[in-house]
C-alpha cells in the first residue's frame, strides 16, 4: 500500500515513467530480498535515484535508463564480490544528514511543475527547472493542479492521526482520483500502463551511448551503494532481526539493478522508509519483502486502468509530503548544535547535492570532514617539557625532557617540534615517544631533520620509549640513523636520564679540565 504510490510517482519523476517505477518495485525487489544481506529490506526505486536519473534521461533518453541500471548493477555486484561492503561506515553522519536533506530539496522542487500543472524547464538544475516551470504556468487551470496537491498533503498528514495504520498516501491518492474523475477535473493523468510485465531482454548497446553512460552508471552504482547500505544499517539498528551482511547486501542490490535492467525498469536500492512500514507492521523475514513485490504484480496485472487514471498532481503531492518527511528537524538542530565543523560539513554537502551533484556532494562532504578531523587530531598533539627523575643533580640544567604526545603527521609535525628545535643551554634533549599514538612519514621526516639540527649544535639527542608500531616507519624514514650512536635509543627513562647525567658529566669535567689547562699555562 505504501510501495504502490511510491513507485509510480518516483518512476514519473525519474523520467522513465510509472510503468519503469512498478517493474523495478516488483522486479528488483523480489531479486534483493533473494540474494540481499538484510532479512528486511525493501528495494526498489527511490527519491535519491531518482534525483540521478532525471538528468540522464534528460540527456540521453529513456531507453538509456535500462543500460543504466544493467551497467551499475554489475559495478555494484563486483563492490561486492570485492568485499567493498564495509565502505560506508567511513561516510561521516553530518554528510549523511546533509545528503538527505539536499536530495529531499531536490524530490520537492521536481515536483513543482505537475503542482502547477506546467512542463518541465529546460534545465538540469532543479532549482533552475522549478523557476522556469512557473514562468510558463496557465492562470486559467492552475489553481486545479494546486489544490490537489495541498488535499493530498492534508490527508497524508491528518489521517494517520486517525489511526496510525492507515496508509495517508494511498487513500489520498483514491479520493483525488475520484473527485478528478467524477468532476472531469482538467488534470493530467498517469496515462496508458502495461497490463503485464514485460519479457526480459538485453537493453541496447551503442558503444559511442555506452562510454557516454559509463560516469552516469558510475555515479548510479555509487549512489545505490551508499543508499542500500545506509538503509540496510538503520534498519538493523532498529529491529530485532540481527545484523546485515554488507557485501552480500552489495551483491542483492548489484543483482536487484540487472534484473530491473533486463525488464526495462530503473536501478535499484535499499529503501528506509519502505523498510521502516516492513518493521513497523511486523514483518521479519526476506517473505514480508518478496510478497509486498507479488502485491505489487497483481496490481500490474488486475488493477493498471485503475493505476494509470491517477492524476500526476495526486503523485507530485505524494512526492512533497515524502521529501519534507525525509528531513526530520530534531535530526538538523542536532547536527547544527554538535560543532561548528559538523555544521559545515553539513550545510556543504547539502548545498552541493542541490547546486551541483549528489556524487560530488558526498565527496567534497568528506573531503571536508576529513580536514576538520586531521585539523583536530592535529591540535591534540603536544610538546611538553617535563621536570627530570629526582633525586636531582647540579647538571640536570644542562639536560631537557620532553614527552610527545597525540598525534606527530603531516598536519602537526613542524608546530610541534618548533619548540624542541629552539631549545637553547642544554648538552642533552631526551624525547619521550611512548605516548605518541600517531606516527606518519612526515612526521617522522621532522624527528630526523631535528635531530640533525640540534646534533649539529652539540646537543646529543636519546630517545625514548619509541612504540614497536612506529618502529618501522622511524627507521625507514632515519630516525635511528641520525642518532650520534646506535645506544641513544632507551626503553627505559631512568636509564636515558642516567646516560644523559653521565654524559654532562664528562662534558663538564672536560670543560674543568680545559680551563686548568689554560690556566697553568698562563
Amino acid at each position: 500500500i505504501v510501495a504502490l504510490p511510491l513507485a509510480l510517482a518516483f518512476g514519473v519523476s525519474s523520467g522513465a515513467g510509472a510503468e519503469a517505477g512498478l517493474i523495478t518495485a516488483i522486479v528488483a525487489g523480489i531479486v534483493a530480498a533473494v540474494f540481499g544481506g538484510s532479512n528486511i529490506q525493501v528495494s526498489g526505486p527511490t527519491g535519491a535515484m531518482v534525483v540521478v536519473l532525471g538528468p540522464i534521461v534528460a540527456s540521453h533518453g529513456v531507453g538509456a535508463v535500462a543500460t543504466v541500471s544493467l551497467m551499475a548493477g554489475i559495478v555494484v555486484l563486483g563492490a561486492g564480490a570485492a568485499k567493498l561492503g564495509r565502505i560506508v561506515s567511513y561516510i561521516p553522519w553530518p554528510v549523511i544528514e546533509g545528503f538527505t536533506l539536499g536530495i529531499a530539496v531536490i524530490i520537492f522542487l521536481q515536483q513543482v511543475p505537475a503542482a502547477v500543472g506546467s512542463h518541465p524547464g529546460s534545465s538540469s538544475n532543479a532549482f533552475i527547472s522549478a523557476v522556469q516551470s512557473l514562468t510558463h504556468v496557465d492562470v486559467a487551470t492552475v489553481a486545479w493542479p494546486l489544490a490537489s496537491v495541498a488535499l493530498v498533503a492534508l490527508i497524508m498528514v491528518f489521517v494517520p492521526r486517525i489511526h496510525k495504520k492507515l496508509p495517508g498516501s494511498i487513500i489520498a491518492i483514491i479520493v483525488v482520483s475520484v473527485i478528478a474523475a467524477v468532476t472531469a477535473l482538467p488534470l493530467a493523468k498517469i496515462g496508458l500502463l502495461p497490463s503485464s510485465l514485460p519479457t526480459p531482454r538485453l537493453p541496447s548497446f551503442d558503444p559511442g551511448a555506452l562510454q557516454a553512460l559509463v560516469g552516469p552508471a558510475l555515479a548510479v552504482a555509487a549512489l545505490a551503494s551508499i543508499e542500500s547500505l545506509l538503509s540496510a544499517r538503520v534498519a538493523a539498528s532498529i529491529s530485532d532481526t540481527g545484523p546485515y551482511d554488507a557485501d552480500r547486501e552489495l551483491v542483492g542490490q548489484g543483482l536487484a539493478s540487472i534484473a530491473s535492467g533486463f525488464f526495462g525498469g530503473m536501478p535499484a536500492t535499499g529503501a528506509i522508509a519502505r523498510t521502516a512500514v516492513n518493521l513497523r507492521s511486523g514483518g521479519r523475514t526476506r517473505l514480508a519483502a518478496i510478497v509486498h513485490a507479488i502485491v505489487l504484480l497483481g496490481v500490474v496485472y488486475l488493477a493498471t486502468g485503475v493505476v494509470s487514471q491517477i492524476p500526476l498532481a495526486a503523485l507530485s503531492g505524494v512526492l512533497m509530503v515524502t521529501a519534507t518527511r525525509m528531513v526530520s528537524v530534531s535530526t538538523v538542530r542536532s547536527v547544527i548544535g554538535s560543532t561548528r565543523s559538523d555544521t559545515v560539513v553539513f550545510i556543504v554537502t547539502a548545498i552541493i547535492t542541490v547546486s551541483v551533484d549528489l556524487i560530488v556532494a558526498v565527496g567534497i562532504g568528506i573531503a571536508v570532514a576529513a580536514f576538520f578531523a586531521l585539523r583536530n587530531l592535529a591540535r591534540s598533539g603536544g610538546v611538553h617539557r617535563e621536570e627530570l627523575p629526582t633525586p636531582t643533580q647540579p647538571e640536570d640544567e644542562h639536560i631537557a625532557l620532553f614527552r610527545l604526545d597525540g598525534a606527530l603527521f603531516f598536519g602537526a609535525a613542524d608546530r610541534m617540534l618548533e619548540r624542541v628545535t629552539r631549545i637553547d643551554n642544554v648538552s642533552v634533549v631526551i624525547i619521550r615517544m611512548s605516548e605518541l599514538q600517531v606516527l606518519d612519514a612526515t612526521g617522522a621526516r621532522v624527528i630526523t631533520e631535528m635531530i640533525h639540527g640540534l646534533e649539529r649544535r652539540g646537543i646529543t639527542v636519546l630517545i625514548k620509549g619509541i612504540q614497536a608500531k612506529h618502529l618501522r616507519v622511524a627507521t625507514r624514514v632515519g630516525v635511528i640513523t641520525s642518532l650520534r650512536h646506535q645506544n641513544h635509543l632507551f626503553t627505559d627513562l631512568d636509564k636515558a636520564v642516567s646516560h644523559a647525567r653521565s654524559h654532562v658529566s664528562r662534558i663538564v669535567a672536560a670543560s674543568s679540565s680545559e680551563a686548568r689547562t689554560k690556566n697553568s699555562s698562563r
